[in-house]
């Protein structure tokens, strides 16, 4: 089969000669395509133009340039649309991805009966199924919704995902999150008390991890916050500044990631919402505790012992992530529990072969 991915930074995950990264949607995206590859099928990535070679092939994959469209504005959509369509058109794809909320599935839809390809949506985060995102965003999230509904194929990443998009009388398949495979076997020493990976968005509620940090001068934290709201990561860095206990990096590249969970005690979440955090998947793999604000995707904190979840409760938040430092056994029992959900739910070859499964159905 010939498969077409739509993502505006996923090439970045393949090249190893990267240093710009981005977040977990376009780390799906890549191991997704490296797997259908390496399954022998036929896979296209089309990126956004960050002055990469327009056309180049990586680990089986054929990446093409889109132009522009990873900035989100409404001319560099313009310009980029006649350039992807025409993309579609001589890729001749049986299936076109797409992961998380664009308008582009609004403007692949509309030119389907030219493009003659299957649209697949895979929910990325639960505001573009609950209605939140149309609610913040409306003219984008009725163009993001329409192309929803009107997609052949829809896939969740949790259940709650999925038990939503059957309320809303839409058909929808389960897609699980895959593994970033290691390079380096995991190190034992845990010298970094608290880390922090996320792209610097409102919804992260990054300042809140300042805030635990300066409840805890005693403890070393670390802050993974590539710039992606240059306002809030500016006011996030100067901060940072200010508090001798944190160390605060712009990014680390995909392929040395996996080292900063390693090291940590605690993994902490402040995200409002998420949809399957590849960071969940990472801790536990590094095999630290979890500790989130808010999100836990149908309960996997709870029911394999992974982690803690305050359920929104800021005071309790910060409480539980000093009971946990000042608790070694209570710290390592969530710890020695992290790794079990992954082992149970993400292994790569059995939803690579659920995925492929779906689509047939």
């Amino acid at each position: 089969m010939k498969f077409l991915f739509l993502s505006s930074y996923a090439h970045l995950v393949l090249d190893p000669q990267a240093k710009q990264t981005s977040g977990g949607a376009e780390l799906q995206v890549a191991l997704l395509a490296a797997e259908l590859a390496k399954r022998g099928h036929q896979v296209t990535i089309v990126g956004g133009d960050h002055g990469q070679p327009a056309d180049r092939t990586l680990q089986g994959m054929r990446l093409r340039t889109g132009g522009r469209f990873h900035t989100g504005g409404l001319l560099d959509t313009l310009r980029a649309l006649p350039v992807v369509l025409r993309i579609v058109a001589e890729e001749k794809p049986d299936y076109t991805l797409i992961l998380g909320w664009t308008t582009w599935l609004f403007f692949l839809h509309v030119a389907k009966p030219l493009l003659r390809t299957k649209l697949v949506f895979i929910c990325g985060l639960d505001t573009e199924v609950n209605g939140v995102f149309r609610a913040q965003n409306p003219a984008r999230g009725a163009l993001f919704e329409y192309g929803v509904r009107h997609a052949d194929l829809r896939l969740a990443m949790t259940d709650d995902q999925r038990e939503q998009f059957h309320r809303a009388g839409q058909d929808c398949g389960l897609y699980r999150n895959l593994i970033l495979p290691r390079i380096a076997p995991r190190k034992t020493a845990k010298d970094l008390a608290l880390l922090w990976v996320a792209r610097c968005q409102p919804i992260k509620r990054p300042h809140l991890f300042l805030d635990l940090a300066a409840r805890l001068p005693e403890e070393r934290c670390v802050m993974i916050c590539p710039d992606e709201d240059r306002a809030l990561w500016e006011s996030l860095e100067s901060r940072a500044r200010t508090l001798p206990n944190v160390e605060f990096l712009r990014r680390v590249p995909y392929h040395e990631i996996q080292e900063w969970y390693d090291r940590a005690q605690i993994f902490v979440n402040t995200s409002e919402a998420e949809g399957f955090p590849n960071s969940f998947i990472q801790a536990a793999q590094g095999g630290a505790a979890i500790l989130s604000l808010a999100v836990d995707p149908d309960m996997v904190l709870t029911r394999y012992g992974a982690g803690l979840c305050a359920g929104g409760d800021v005071e309790n938040f910060f409480r539980e992530a000093a009971r946990l430092l000042g608790d070694p056994a209570a710290l390592s029992a969530l710890q020695n529990q992290a790794s079990q959900f992954v082992t149970e739910l993400h292994d790569n070859a059995k939803n690579v072969d659920a995925f492929l499964s779906g689509l047939t159905r």
